[in-house]
């Protein structure tokens, strides 16, 4: 994946009406809780193979499990097939922040390092907002 010139709220508007105002609502969240924090549109191909559109929010450096490094996001916002997915890579005492989290979000599904729901409907917003402010605390401003 690499960062692209496209702006953010223009890839926002360009999104269909039934998947715009939630991402345009988490948008918003997110960006109050990072403030200062970049935000750019990063694309290619992601995990899994598939090919991806993510907004990202800071500029981070993210050791790579078998060595090295790469230039990455805090935290990332992204459209699925049938869900949305919030990439957390924030690190607390040498593991990913959202282990921590997992039972105060509502009803999502939560992996290491992400948190995917069907609908904001079922999100906890307290724990929502929570993770993401404790994210901007313990990451150093944006590198780069």
């Amino acid at each position: 994946m690499e960062k692209v010139d496209t702006p953010p709220d223009a890839f926002l508007a360009s999104l269909s009406d039934d998947v715009r105002p939630t991402l345009t609502e988490l948008d918003a969240v997110i960006r109050t809780c990072l403030p200062g924090r970049s935000r750019t549109v990063w694309e290619g191909t992601f995990w899994g193979g598939t090919e991806q559109r993510i907004v990202g929010y800071g500029d981070i450096v993210q050791a790579r499990p078998r060595g090295g490094s790469a230039d990455w996001f805090l935290v990332g916002l992204a459209r699925q097939t049938k869900t949305y997915s919030l990439y957390v890579n924030a690190v607390e005492d040498g593991a990913y922040l959202l282990s921590g989290y997992a039972d105060r979000l509502g009803k999502v599904k939560v992996g290491s390092a992400s948190v995917s729901f069907r609908s904001l409907d079922g999100v906890d917003r307290e724990g929502l907002t929570d993770l993401l402010t404790r994210a901007h605390d313990l990451t150093p401003p944006d590198a780069g």
